[in-house]
C-alpha cells in the first residue's frame, strides 16, 4: 500500500461492522473526492497574487501543472530509498526526510543520556505576539522567558529558547496540524511524525522536524504561555498535538508500510507497549493572563506533561498569575514592570526546575510511583 493514503473517491461506507478486534474494520466515507482541478489551481496561484509575478505567468502555469500531477499521483515523499538493516522491512522505500528527522532525534537522545554533557533546558515562549509582525510589540511571555533564561543560566543550565511566535513572523514557517493517526491506531503514529512533509499537498517547511530533537535533547522543559480565550495559544497547541507521537508512537514506519491502516491495527491489537519517548524529563510552567482562564490552562498543561511521563519540579515550578487584572491591554507591559511579585515567582520557577534537573541527573529525584506499570496503557 502506498505511503500516501489512497486517494479519495471510494464508495462511502460505514460497515459492515465486524466484531471488536478485527483489524479489517476500517470506517470510510467522510471525504470522498479530491479537490476539483480549478480549485487546486486557484489555491496554488494565490501565493503569487503580487503583480510582480505577472511576468512569470507562463512559468507559474508550468509549475502548477507539475504540482497538480503530484497531487493526483499522491507523491507525498518523492525522495526515498530502501530502509535497510534495522527496520522491520528493510526493502520498504523510506522517506529520506523522515530518516533524517529520525537520525536527528536519535542523536539528541544520545546526547541527553550522556552524563558528561551539560544540563539542558528547553525554554518555550508560547505567545503568538512579537514586534516584527502586526502587534508591533513584544509579548509579556517573551519578557518572562528572558527572565527565566537568565536565572536558569545563572544556575548552570544550558538553555535552548524556542520562540513559537516565529510561526507568525517568519516567512513560510509552519507547524501543520496533527491528522489524528493515533485515533485510528497507535502504531500508525510514527516517532517522529511521518505525516509531514507532504509534497503532494504542498505541506512543506514543517517546523516540527527541528522541534523534535530539541525536546529529545533536553533534561528539563519550561513553558511560558499566556491565555488566549481560556486556552493555550494556537502555536503551543499545534506543537502539543504534534508531540502525540512522543507518547506511544511507532519508531519504525516500515512496520506499517507507511500508513497502512490494517497493518497498524493488527500491530496494536497484537499488543502495543506505548513507549514514552520523552519520559523522565523535568518540567516547569508559567501561565499568565489578564481576566480569566489561568488555572485551567495550567492544570491542562500539567496533565499533558504528566501523561507523557515528565516530572514536575515542585509546586513553585507550576505558576499561574494574572498580570494587570482587568486593566487596559495598552498598559500591560507597565503592569508587568511594576509586578515585582510575579517577577520573583518566575525566578523561583526557573530555580526549582534547575534543581530538579540536577537531582534527576544525579539519580536523587525519585517519584513515589516510579516503576509502577499502569494496568491500562494508552
Amino acid at each position: 500500500m502506498p505511503e500516501q493514503p489512497p486517494r479519495p473517491g471510494q464508495p462511502s461506507q460505514t460497515g459492515p461492522h465486524r466484531h471488536p478486534g478485527d483489524p479489517n474494520d476500517v470506517r470510510k466515507g467522510q471525504v470522498t473526492s479530491p479537490l476539483p482541478r480549478e480549485t487546486f489551481r486557484e489555491r496554488f496561484l494565490a501565493r503569487f497574487t503580487d503583480p510582480a509575478y505577472r511576468q512569470e505567468d507562463a512559468a507559474l502555469d508550468r509549475l502548477e501543472r507539475i504540482a497538480w500531477d503530484a497531487y493526483q499521483e499522491g507523491r507525498k515523499a518523492p525522495l526515498k530509498h530502501k530502509a535497510g538493516p534495522g527496520y522491520a522491512d528493510p526493502d520498504y522505500e523510506l522517506s529520506d526526510e523522515w530518516r533524517a528527522a529520525s537520525a536527528a532525534v536519535a542523536a539528541a537522545q544520545q546526547r541527553q543520556a550522556d552524563p558528561a554533557t551539560p544540563s539542558r533546558v528547553l525554554l518555550v515562549c508560547a505567545a503568538a505576539r512579537n514586534d516584527y509582525t502586526c502587534p508591533g510589540e513584544m509579548s509579556k511571555s517573551w519578557r518572562l522567558s528572558e527572565r527565566a533564561r537568565q536565572q536558569l543560566e545563572a544556575d548552570g543550565m544550558e538553555v535552548n529558547v524556542l520562540d513559537l511566535s516565529l510561526l507568525t513572523s517568519d516567512a513560510e514557517q509552519r507547524i501543520f496540524p496533527c491528522k489524528g493517526c493515533v485515533s485510528t491506531s497507535m502504531p500508525l503514529c510514527h516517532w517522529p511524525c511521518s505525516c509531514y512533509p507532504n509534497h503532494a499537498l504542498g505541506q512543506v517547511n514543517d517546523w516540527m522536524n527541528d522541534i523534535y530533537p530539541r525536546w529529545a535533547g533536553c533534561h528539563g522543559v519550561l513553558i511560558v504561555t499566556p491565555v488566549y480565550w481560556y486556552q493555550v495559544t494556537s502555536p503551543l497547541k499545534l506543537m502539543m498535538d504534534r508531540l502525540v507521537c512522543a507518547d506511544g508512537g511507532n519508531p519504525d514506519p516500515t512496520s506499517t508500510q507507511g500508513k497502512d491502516v490494517v497493518r497498524a491495527k493488527s500491530l496494536e491489537l497484537a499488543g502495543w507497549d506505548y513507549p514514552k519517548h520523552l519520559s523522565g524529563r523535568a518540567y516547569g510552567l508559567v501561565v499568565h493572563g489578564d481576566v480569566a482562564g489561568i488555572e485551567g490552562v495550567r492544570r491542562a498543561l500539567s496533565d499533558w506533561l504528566d501523561w507523557m511521563g515528565l516530572i514536575d519540579a515542585g509546586s513553585q515550578a507550576r505558576l499561574d498569575r494574572y498580570i494587570g487584572y482587568y486593566k487596559p491591554y495598552a498598559t500591560s507591559h507597565v503592569e508587568l514592570d511594576e509586578d515585582s511579585g510575579v517577577q520573583a515567582e518566575v525566578d523561583n520557577v526557573a530555580r526549582a526546575l534547575a534543581r530538579a534537573v540536577r537531582q534527576l541527573r544525579a539519580g536523587e529525584l525519585n517519584t513515589p510511583d516510579r516503576g509502577l506499570v499502569p494496568p491500562r496503557q494508552k
